[in-house]
């Protein structure tokens, strides 16, 4: 059974819990992400374990939970050898495993992740590719048509780190039949590629389709600034959901630095965003249940 209301009108009433991030909550269950498919390769070989991370989310009180397909693609399942209708399936299965923790009591986002995902050497904070805007939209147009008829609440275009990629992506999801929302990652007070915030959020300025606008996969202190921004450029609701302030160290393989937004931190972040324009308010990586129910008790009491 889906939800009453759809996330727009959902949306236009108050502030909706996001769920967390899904890798370290599948760590956390013993799942070994170190494969270059990272959580996706579990929508294979081991669906009820990224089911379980999803229901963990929904006990912290998360109202949206958002689907493993952020690596999932056809070009990276091809190196593992599984043809088209086969990665098909899968990222079929992930909209059907959030709904199913779900169980009909929230909304699904199906994520569509950058480009830069599915190469697996970090070029998601960097963007420029150096593929053109049409080339991007040929890349995503397979997996948004895949996800979309899975029948997702919403598709959540996330941590974007480039303007240009972010308008291959809403073309691409043009006439698909399912809203979305468009986050960027930032650094700086700009995108990752470093172009400023505001020609990057008015991309989706006048797109009836985009029912919401934000930042995700970024610093903490980062976010206020942003949604300050992209309300003030598309009139749209915000939507956030930043790390936890720690940082990897690639060469030593772990994180580093203390943590800006955990269960002590999350009630003051929560009303800090809330006023910059947010109605979608939750945590990208390292940012656990624990942070979600202390988020969920500040917004809803």
């Amino acid at each position: 059974m889906a939800p009453a209301r759809t996330l727009a009108q959902a949306l236009a009433d108050g502030v909706l819990v996001l769920d967390g991030g899904l890798s370290n909550q599948l760590e956390a269950q013993g799942c070994d992400l170190t494969d270059a498919l990272w959580s996706a390769r579990l929508l294979a070989d081991a669906p009820a374990q990224i089911e379980a991370a999803h229901a963990a989310y929904v006990r912290a009180g998360a109202e949206v939970l958002i689907t493993s397909s952020y690596q999932a693609t056809y070009e990276g399942f091809a190196r593992r050898g599984l043809d088209g209708a086969a990665t098909t399936a899968l990222l079929r299965r992930s909209v059907s495993l959030a709904a199913g923790a779900g169980r009909g009591s929230g909304w699904v986002a199906a994520s569509v992740g950058p480009y830069g995902a599915m190469l697996a050497d970090g070029s998601e904070y960097r963007g420029r590719y150096g593929l053109s805007v049409r080339e991007l939209e040929r890349f995503h147009r397979p997996r948004v048509e895949a996800l979309a008829a899975a029948g997702p609440d919403v598709l959540a275009l996330e941590t974007v780190p480039d303007a240009d990629e972010a308008e291959a992506l809403l073309r691409a999801v043009a006439g698909c039949g399912v809203p979305v929302w468009l986050s960027y990652t930032v650094a700086g007070g700009r995108t990752r590629a470093g172009q400023g915030l505001a020609d990057a959020f008015a991309v989706a300025a006048g797109n009836d389709q985009v029912v919401a606008v934000g930042v995700n996969c970024c610093e903490p202190a980062e976010a206020a600034g942003a949604l300050a921004v992209a309300a003030e450029v598309t009139g749209k609701p915000g939507v956030v959901y930043p790390n936890s302030g720690e940082r990897w160290d690639a060469r030593a393989r772990g994180w580093r630095g203390g943590t800006a937004f955990g269960p002590a931190e999350a009630p003051g972040l929560a009303a800090v965003w809330e006023a910059a324009g947010a109605r979608l308010i939750g945590g990208c990586c390292r940012v656990g249940p624990g942070t979600i129910a202390a988020l969920g008790a500040a917004l809803h009491g």
